[in-house]
C-alpha cells in the first residue's frame, strides 16, 4: 500500500472587482505545476446559497458544467478540466448551500449532541472537511488548488476565508499558501496605473487574517518596477511575488505569461515541494497553432441565451480545440433563435460556413430553431445539433419530411398529436428540479459504417448528458423510414443517443454534451469533424480568405469577447 502524501494546499481569493479571471489563474498554476512532474487537483468554493447551479437561470450564472458523476458544477471546473487534462469529481464544487444543508442535517439527526450550531465552528469545519475531500479518492496528490469565489468583502465569503485562515493555521507554514488576484487599473486621465484598489484590498484581506504570499495583479499595461515595488511595500509581499497578469490574445497563453513572471517557481519555493524543471513545449505549439492559423471559417452558434457568451463557454472553447486542430481560425457568429422566426434563416446563415444549434430550456425561440435546422437540412449548411439541438432536428424531421405537421416535443407542447420527443420513463415521476435530470456519463454504441462511427473511429464511447426529455421509441420506425439515421444508442437500446443524415455535407446531432469533454491539446472529435466539414463547405463556395480575418478577443478574464 502506498503512503499519503503530504498534500500542500494553494488558496486563491480575489480583490477589487470580480470577473478579474481567478479561474483561468488557477487553472494556469494546475498546468504549470503538472508540468513539473507534481500531481495537482483543483477545486472552487462557491459562496453562494444554491446547492448547485443546476436550477439556475444562464442569465444568472452561465454554463453549468457538467462531470463525469453527474455533478452539475461552475463554469470555472470547465478551464480546470481544460488545463490540466482530468477528469474531476463532485468535491470540487463545493457552494453554501452544500455546506449549510449538510450541518442542518446533522444537527436535525441529534449529531450535535445538543450543541448550539455556528459558523465556528461547525460551518467553518465543514468547509475544512470538504477542502480536504477534494485529495481523499488519491493519496498521491501532491497539490490542491482552491479557488475561493466571489471578492473579498463579501459577507457571503467570509465563512470560506474563515476557513482557509484556519487551514493555514492548523498546518506546517510550508504546507499552505495564499494566492490573492487584484486588479491594478490604467486611468487615462492621469496617465498611470493605480496601485491603491490592490492596497485595500490586501488590507481587507488582511484583516479578517489572512496574509497573502503572492499577488497576481490583473491590468491591461506592462506593471513598472516602481508600480511593482510599491505594491510590495504596501502589501508585505518581496517584490518578486508582485505577478503581472496581463490580458492575452488567448487564455491558453496564460500559463506562459505566468511563467514568464517565475510564478510557478515561486510557488514551488513557497510550498518545498520536490519537482522536475517545467517543459511547456507542447503547450506552446498548441498556442502557437490557435494564435497563427492558416484558414478561416464563419460558423452560427443558433441559440437562446447568446445575449451572455459564458452561456455557451465550453462550445467556445471547444471551436478554440477543433480550430487548432484543423490550422483554421473559427469565427463564431451569434444568432438568437428568436431572430430566426422574424428575419429568415435564409437571410441569417447567408454567409456562415456552419451552424450549431445548442442545448438549452424552455419553450422561448424553439420555433426558430427548429425552422435553421430546416434550412440547413434543406439547402446541405453543414449541421451539428447539441441536446435540445437533437431534439430540434427530430421534431423537424418529422414535420418536414415523416409528414407529421403537428409533431412537437411533449416538453414544449402536452397535447401535441405527435410527440416525437417525450419525457424519460424515470423522469415521470420526479417533482424537484434540482439534481434530478440525466446528468453525468453514460455509454454509447455507434452504428459501424455511421458518420458518427467515421468521427469517433469506436463503436463506444462515453459522453457526458443533461437532459429529461429523449426521442420516443413510437416513432423510431417511421423516422427511420424516411431516412434518419439512429447511429448512436445506449447500451440496452432503449436511449437514441446520436441522429444523422446521409447525402449532406455533414448533419449530425448528439442527446449528449460533446463541448463537455473537448481539451486544447485533444479537440472533440464531433467539433474537430464539425469545423473540418465547415472549411470544405467554405473552400467549395468561395476563394480562400485573406489572412488577418479575426474572430474572438481572448483575455485572461471570465468573458470573451466576441
Amino acid at each position: 500500500m502506498m503512503s499519503k502524501r503530504n498534500t500542500k494546499y494553494i488558496f486563491i481569493t480575489g480583490g477589487v472587482v470580480s470577473s478579474l479571471g481567478k479561474g483561468i489563474a488557477a487553472a494556469s498554476l494546475g498546468l504549470l505545476l503538472k508540468c513539473r512532474g507534481l500531481k495537482v487537483t483543483l477545486q472552487k468554493l462557491d459562496p453562494y446559497i444554491n446547492v448547485d447551479p443546476g436550477t439556475m437561470n444562464p442569465f444568472q450564472h452561465g454554463e453549468v458544467f457538467v462531470l463525469d458523476d453527474g455533478a452539475e458544477t461552475d463554469l470555472d471546473l470547465g478551464h480546470y478540466e481544460r488545463f490540466i487534462d482530468v477528469n474531476l469529481n463532485q468535491n470540487a464544487n463545493v457552494t453554501s448551500g452544500q455546506v449549510y444543508e449538510a450541518v442542518i442535517s446533522r444537527e436535525r439527526r441529534g449529531d450535535y449532541l445538543g450543541a448550539t450550531v455556528q459558523v465556528i465552528p461547525h460551518i467553518t469545519d465543514e468547509i475544512k472537511n470538504r477542502i480536504r475531500k477534494a485529495a481523499e479518492n488519491d493519496n498521491q496528490i501532491d497539490v490542491v488548488i482552491t479557488e475561493i469565489g466571489g471578492t473579498v468583502g463579501d459577507i457571503e465569503s467570509l465563512p470560506f476565508l474563515e476557513a482557509i485562515r484556519q487551514m493555514g493555521l492548523e498546518r506546517a507554514d510550508n504546507d499552505t499558501l495564499y494566492i490573492h488576484l487584484t486588479l491594478v487599473p490604467y486611468i487615462e486621465s492621469a496617465g498611470e496605473l493605480k496601485t491603491k484598489p490592490t492596497q485595500h484590498s490586501v488590507k481587507e484581506l488582511r484583516e479578517i487574517g489572512i496574509s497573502p504570499n503572492i499577488l497576481v495583479c490583473r491590468t491591461g499595461r506592462p506593471l513598472t518596477k516602481a508600480a511593482k515595488d510599491k505594491i510590495a511595500l504596501f502589501c508585505n509581499v518581496p517584490p518578486e511575488a508582485v505577478i503581472q497578469d496581463l490580458d492575452a490574445e488567448t487564455i491558453y497563453e496564460v500559463p506562459i505569461l505566468f511563467h514568464g513572471e517565475l510564478l510557478d517557481n515561486l510557488v514551488v519555493h513557497y510550498l518545498e515541494l520536490l519537482c522536475k524543471d517545467l517543459d511547456l513545449s507542447f503547450w506552446r505549439k498548441i498556442v502557437n497553432r490557435i494564435k497563427n492559423p492558416k484558414h478561416y471559417v464563419k460558423i452560427a452558434i443558433c441559440g437562446k441565451y447568446v445575449d451572455l457568451k459564458d452561456a455557451y463557454k465550453s462550445i467556445i472553447e471547444s471551436f478554440i480545440h477543433a480550430g487548432g486542430e484543423n490550422d483554421t481560425r473559427v469565427e463564431i457568429k451569434w444568432i438568437s433563435s428568436e431572430q430566426v422566426k422574424t428575419e429568415g434563416a435564409a437571410v441569417l446563415f447567408d454567409d456562415v460556413d456552419g451552424v450549431l444549434v445548442p442545448g438549452g430550456f424552455g419553450e422561448r425561440g424553439i420555433e426558430g430553431k427548429i425552422e435553421a435546422v430546416r434550412h440547413l437540412r434543406e439547402n446541405k449548411i453543414p449541421f451539428l445539433g447539441i441536446c435540445l439541438g437533437m431534439q430540434c432536428a427530430t421534431v423537424e424531421f418529422a414535420r418536414n419530411v415523416c409528414g407529421l405537421k403537428k409533431a412537437h416535443s411533449f416538453e414544449f407542447d402536452r397535447e401535441t398529436a405527435h410527440p416525437v420527443i417525450h419525457l424519460m420513463d424515470e423522469q415521470k415521476k420526479v417533482t424537484e428540479m434540482g439534481g434530478t435530470m440525466r446528468l453525468g456519463a453514460y455509454p454509447c454504441i455507434i452504428e459501424k459504417g455511421s458518420l458518427a462511427h467515421r468521427i469517433y473511429g469506436n463503436t463506444q464511447i462515453s459522453e457526458r448528458h443533461r437532459h429529461r426529455y429523449e426521442l420516443n421509441n413510437d416513432y423510431r420506425e417511421n423516422l427511420v423510414e424516411k431516412g434518419l439515421i439512429l447511429s448512436g444508442l445506449s447500451p440496452d437500446r432503449l436511449l437514441v443517443e446520436i441522429v444523422e443524415l446521409k447525402d449532406h455535407p455533414f448533419f449530425i446531432a448528439s442527446q449528449f454534451h460533446p463541448e463537455l469533454k473537448s481539451r486544447p491539446a485533444r479537440a472533440h472529435p464531433l467539433f474537430r469533424e464539425f469545423v473540418k466539414a465547415a472549411l470544405k463547405y467554405r473552400q467549395s463556395r468561395t476563394e480562400p480568405t485573406e489572412a488577418g480575418e479575426v474572430y474572438v478577443s481572448h483575455t485572461s478574464g471570465s468573458k470573451d469577447t466576441v
